[in-house]
């Protein structure tokens, strides 16, 4: 401190040309000013480190929210992804049944005419037995009565 006065005497000699002594009211002044300069640094600085932990709670925070909606927008663009994927398989599935559904009909319709026909060829053998069977009943009752 006292090398602060000392330059600062120096100072007032050569800017102003007057001598002050150790003693001198402008000292006592410089020397009030030098107090309040550092008591106002001090208060600064204390105001300043309490924004500094107010901005990294806030960011804090900030980090927090911005997390949290990250994850219910990616949450909801995950259901959302999964619905679409659900309809566009349910889709899928139901055009698939309908194929395998068409290629079954035709299947059973090549099926069903070779069907049909054998049923008409086993009742028409089925009517031809029963002829041939009358006939030979009513042969043998000729011959016996005969």
């Amino acid at each position: 401190m006292s090398d602060q006065i000392e330059e600062l005497i120096r100072e007032i000699a050569a800017k102003h040309g007057i001598a002050v002594a150790r003693d001198d009211p402008i000292l006592v002044l410089q020397t009030i000013n030098n107090r309040l300069l550092i008591d106002s640094a001090k208060a600064q600085q204390a105001q300043l480190d309490t924004y500094k932990e107010e901005m990294e709670a806030l960011a804090q925070r900030w980090a927090a929210d911005t997390k949290e909606k990250s994850e219910r927008i990616l949450n909801a663009a995950l259901s959302a992804s999964k619905e679409a994927m659900g309809q566009i398989m349910l889709k899928g599935a139901d055009s698939t049944t309908a194929k395998v559904r068409d290629q079954v009909d035709i299947a059973l319709h090549q099926v069903v005419v070779p069907i049909r026909h054998a049923q008409l060829i086993c009742k028409l053998n089925i009517l031809a037995s029963v002829t041939t069977l009358v006939a030979v009943a009513i042969l043998g009752w000729s011959i016996r009565h005969l």
